[in-house]
């Protein structure tokens, strides 16, 4: 099954509802950073929103970037997320297994520590929309909740879970974003609070029944399905990519690289792929870099 995307809007389109499983997704981080379970859950929580908010966005060309800053075990997560459905992402430290030693449940606010969550929308404009907040919980969920109500001025509602089994391996994982839209009133607000007071834990939702559609429909009694597409882990690196990246070296460190080792591989932070670049590559980046001096000295 394809990890699916769901948007919605219920009573008189007031309430607006957004709800992914993702598990397909985190199952294949796992593999590819060889995650331990508090890294999962971590990183698995971290894409589960960021389907979702690439999932807000418009236009077929933007895309969301996010990055959480930690001070314990794991120092970083980098996600970024387009419209059409896709998201990469990375973590700093894969190998986290850290237990709460109270409730036994794998312990992401205490492996994040302290930090700061950022966001930055690339909305084809002159200038990107970028936020800031401090982390309330380091749970993610909640700290994207401070995210959307400080940042967006959305009242939002998150529920995000990642399930992890005893061998490691991924029995579910999504998110669930409901949101209040302009011009709602209290009863509005009543009724988000009675869903989310009565609602179980999203990775119990999609271990139980796996089916978003049927999720969505059974949150309100007058839900409207607006769109729903399948949605996945993909990254966009190149070889020409990394070509470009490679050239924006400085020009010291590029002859270094020339004079001591004569070749150049790069890994791609997202998906793993190893770029090489042979010596007669390395010695046109750099003649194209001299090239560029040049022109701009005369």
């Amino acid at each position: 099954m394809k990890d699916r995307l769901i948007k919605a809007l219920a009573h008189q389109g007031n309430i607006r509802i957004m709800a992914v499983n993702s598990t397909q997704s985190v199952s294949h981080l796992v593999k590819l950073f060889d995650l331990y379970p508090t890294s999962a859950a971590a990183l698995g929580r971290f894409i589960s929103i960021g389907y979702i908010m690439g999932g807000m966005l418009k236009a077929k060309e933007e895309s969301i970037s996010a990055t959480l800053k930690g001070s314990n075990e794991i120092r970083q997560l980098v996600m970024v997320a387009t419209s059409s459905g896709t998201i990469k992402a990375t973590i700093s430290n894969p190998h986290v297994n850290m237990v709460h030693p109270v409730s036994g449940k794998l312990d992401v606010g205490g492996a994040i520590g302290e930090g700061t969550l950022s966001v930055v929308k690339n909305l084809g404009l002159k200038h990107n929309f970028a936020s800031t907040v401090n982390l309330v919980s380091s749970e993610i969920g909640e700290d994207f909740t401070t995210y959307f109500a400080t940042s967006e001025q959305t009242p939002t509602a998150i529920s995000v879970g990642v399930l992890v089994n005893e061998d490691g391996s991924i029995a579910s994982a999504g998110a669930l974003v409901i949101q209040l839209m302009p011009g709602h009133d209290e009863a509005d607000i009543q009724m988000v609070e009675h869903v989310i007071a009565n609602l179980k834990p999203i990775s119990t939702i999609y271990l139980e029944e796996p089916s978003v559609e049927k999720l969505v429909l059974a949150l309100f009694d007058d839900t409207q399905v607006l769109e729903e597409k399948d949605v996945s882990y993909e990254c966009d690196c190149s070889y020409e990519r990394m070509r470009k990246g490679l050239s924006l070296i400085d020009m010291v460190d590029l002859k270094d690289i020339i004079r001591e080792d004569q070749e150049a591989h790069i890994e791609c932070q997202f998906c793993k792929e190893n770029y090489h670049f042979s010596l007669d590559v390395l010695l046109e980046i750099k003649k194209e870099k001299e090239s560029i001096h040049e022109y701009r000295v005369h």
